[in-house]
């Protein structure tokens, strides 16, 4: 089961989530063969982290569960919320296979929030800038929630376009870069 999991940053805890920067990908380093992408958020004026993407394929919601929570920067307070979905890889590869590299280019976070009937269920034409693309789904797999993709774009509004217009309670867009260990 694959599960896309975003740990927002709590205001002020830079300092912490720098201190911690080594337990954190010693803590993901033991979830090496099941990650498909992971790498932070930052803020779009400064370039200063604003949270944290993971997506793994995991045996159950309750090896997820503990995935996020049991993470030291959030035993520690650095995050303010997680958000945790089942999520399905529609690419069928990781983001260290992306033809694309993992350097270049400005890339993002696109987060849409379902609101109606499931949209882009299936990613879109011209795929050459995704890096991971695929629904939210309830802990059932069963309920579309909402669409999460990775994307090299040119700026916010060409990320944002890969997803319809209309069919979101909201969209979030968030830089990103591929996250782990230099060389990793």
């Amino acid at each position: 089961m694959e599960f896309f999991c975003y740990h927002r940053d709590r205001p002020g805890s830079l300092a912490l989530r720098q201190e911690l920067l080594e337990d954190h990908w010693s803590y993901m380093d033991r979830y090496a063969a099941e990650m498909i992408a992971r790498g932070p958020t930052l803020s779009a004026a400064d370039g200063v982290p604003t949270g944290s993407v993971h997506i793994v394929d995991l045996a159950t919601p309750a090896a997820a569960r503990a995935f996020a929570f049991e993470e030291p920067g959030y035993q520690a307070g650095v995050y303010r919320d997680v958000l945790l979905r089942r999520w399905h890889n529609m690419l069928g590869r990781t983001m260290w296979e992306f033809p694309g590299g993992l350097t270049g280019g400005n890339r993002f976070l696109v987060l849409g929030l379902g609101s109606g009937a499931p949209a882009d269920t299936t990613p879109p034409p011209d795929r050459d800038e995704l890096i991971a693309y695929g629904p939210l789904l309830s802990d059932d797999g069963n309920t579309w929630l909402g669409t999460a993709a990775l994307v090299r774009a040119p700026n916010p509004e060409t990320a944002r376009a890969v997803l319809s217009p209309d069919r979101y309670a909201d969209i979030e867009i968030h830089p990103w870069q591929s996250g782990g260990r230099t060389g990793n």
